[in-house]
């Protein structure tokens, strides 16, 4: 299984996904796709077997991935504080693969019903879907 994880800003939350991905499941193949180089590094640092950075790094790896995880901001076009370009978000929700998509409230776009939860949280339920997919449980 080949799980793409797209982050920007600092990459925290693609790290901390990589992270628990690694502990639970390192057999799966995880490429860190960063919108900026130190995302990308934090990411890589983090565990991931491959890491890439930019527009067609993401438009590239959204082709191959059977998963893509990330901010709920990497389908909607000039997000993460303008560095998802409309190409990235078109990518990610044409591509074929299962997406997980992590329900931020920032950057102007906010998820009626979410409620206040921390991002260890959100991540901890995002790894759990995850890990379900990779075992083969229907979400």
């Amino acid at each position: 299984m080949k799980i793409v994880i797209i982050d920007g800003n600092g990459g925290r939350m693609g790290k901390l996904i990589i992270e628990h991905l690694k502990r639970v499941h390192p057999e799966v193949e995880l490429t860190a796709v960063g919108t900026n180089s130190i995302a990308t590094s934090v990411m890589v640092k983090a565990g991931a077997d491959v890491g890439a950075t930019g527009e067609n790094a993401v438009l590239v790896a959204c082709r191959r991935a059977d998963v893509i995880v990330g901010p709920i901001g990497i389908v909607i076009a000039d997000a993460l504080h303008g560095e998802i370009t409309p190409a990235m978000a078109k990518a990610v929700g044409q591509s074929d693969a299962e997406k997980v998509l992590v329900p931020v409230n920032r950057c102007n776009h906010h998820i009626v019903g979410l409620g206040d939860i921390s991002m260890s949280e959100l991540v901890r339920q995002s790894c759990e879907l995850i890990c379900s997919m990779i075992e083969g449980k229907t979400p």
